[in-house]
């Protein structure tokens, strides 16, 4: 569940991150999307809103700045370069890249972790369900324009 989670949030990323540079506008609408998506399937309460979403925001700001990172620090790498990569240079690499991993994993372990001191687990299993589902429906719309029939 968590690998699929974290590979739907990777192909996420790069859905956003592929949009052309002035497509900031759409990144707010995207997300004002997604908020309201998973909004209507949460179906949270007042209050349980009022503490969810900051620390939603601030969970998916970090995650965003983590993947930034990655890319910014070693992927930017093609492949030419990657074949030139001597050893020792590869392993670095390799462990700059399971390191990411693992702060991911654990950004996400700390807001289930901040979540479940005010949401009931059902709604936390949903969050994760509406998720995956927003970011299958966003990828599925991605495709559907690149290749039109």
């Amino acid at each position: 569940m968590k690998k699929i989670v974290l590979f739907l949030a990777v192909i996420f990323s790069l859905v956003v991150q592929a949009q052309p540079p002035q497509s900031k506008e759409k990144k707010e609408k995207l997300k004002a999307l997604k908020t309201a998506y998973i909004s209507t399937e949460l179906n949270l309460t007042p209050e349980e809103a009022t503490k969810f979403w900051p620390i939603y925001h601030a969970f998916e700001d970090k995650q965003h700045e983590i993947k930034q990172e990655k890319w910014k620090r070693y992927l930017d790498a093609n492949e030419s370069s990657l074949n030139e990569l001597s050893t020792k240079e590869a392993s670095a690499l390799l462990q700059k890249v399971e390191l990411t991993e693992d702060a991911t994993y654990l950004e996400r372990k700390k807001f289930v972790q901040n979540l479940k001191e005010f949401l009931p687990a059902i709604k936390i299993l949903k969050l994760l369900k509406a998720e995956a589902s927003f970011n299958r429906k966003l990828l599925q719309q991605f495709r559907n324009k690149k290749d039109p029939k």
